[in-house]
């Protein structure tokens, strides 16, 4: 008992965390933001509304200047102000919107904030198995060793997220006539757009997938459909 105790303190401990994480994040998305209200996004919620039996999809603008969309753990879909303000200047389409919208969708609908919530327990259990162990054989850098092991599991599991809420998206802007070029050609501009550079991060560190895969994964999934598979 008194081997495992460290570990399930832990869990614990990594629970705790996610609950603090989460508190603070529904708090600062409270304070800094405002339900969207621009009647051209609003055309394309409504088509996905409509292609999911709802009566409306409300999404908000988070007020900070990064590009990006998020979906809260309490299933609210956000879109920064300064990827909105992207879309003003004519930068990305509406149906390139509706693109982000439904990806933040699906990782509502697939469940992936409470699976982050577990992943993240476990990633913790193991990072203090891991320590215990190597610091038997290599002192002092097993936890090095162990912090490294476990943050590529945290973004292989990120990584496969992304894949999923992909999937969900591009049948979802089929389902609701928009199709899946516009998510395609977002994916091509997002380097661009978030100022990235690619190749700075290795591909199996980062916690999102590189930009051709994620466009030859949804001409897979195209290819697909329309063979019936």
């Amino acid at each position: 008992m008194l081997r495992i105790t460290p570990i399930l303190l832990a869990v614990l401990y990594a629970l705790v965390m996610y609950r603090i994480s989460v508190w603070r994040t529904h708090r600062e998305l409270d304070a800094k933001s405002t339900e969207l209200a621009d009647p051209a996004l609003k055309r394309m919620t409504d088509r996905l509304a409509a292609a999911l039996d709802l009566a409306r999809i409300p999404v908000y603008i988070y007020e900070i200047d990064p590009v990006n969309g998020l979906a809260a753990p309490d299933g609210r879909i956000f879109i920064t102000r300064g990827f909105y303000r992207k879309f003003r200047n004519g930068e990305v389409t509406a149906e390139e919107m509706a693109s982000v919208i439904a990806h933040e969708l699906g990782h509502v609908a697939l469940g992936h904030a409470r699976r982050r919530m577990i992943d993240f327990s476990g990633q913790n259990a193991l990072r203090t198995a891991l320590i215990i162990i190597l610091n038997r054989f290599v002192p002092l850098i097993g936890v090095w060793i162990a912090n490294g092991l476990t943050a590529l599991l945290a973004s292989r599991l990120s990584r496969a997220d992304e894949y999923e809420a992909d999937e969900y998206a591009a049948a979802l802007l089929t389902k609701a006539g928009i199709g899946v070029g516009p998510q395609k050609s977002l994916f091509q501009k997002l380097e661009g757009l978030t100022q990235q550079r690619a190749g700075v991060v290795p591909a199996w560190l980062m916690s999102h997938p590189k930009t051709g895969e994620r466009i030859a994964a949804l001409e897979e999934l195209e290819a697909r459909w329309d063979t019936g598979d």
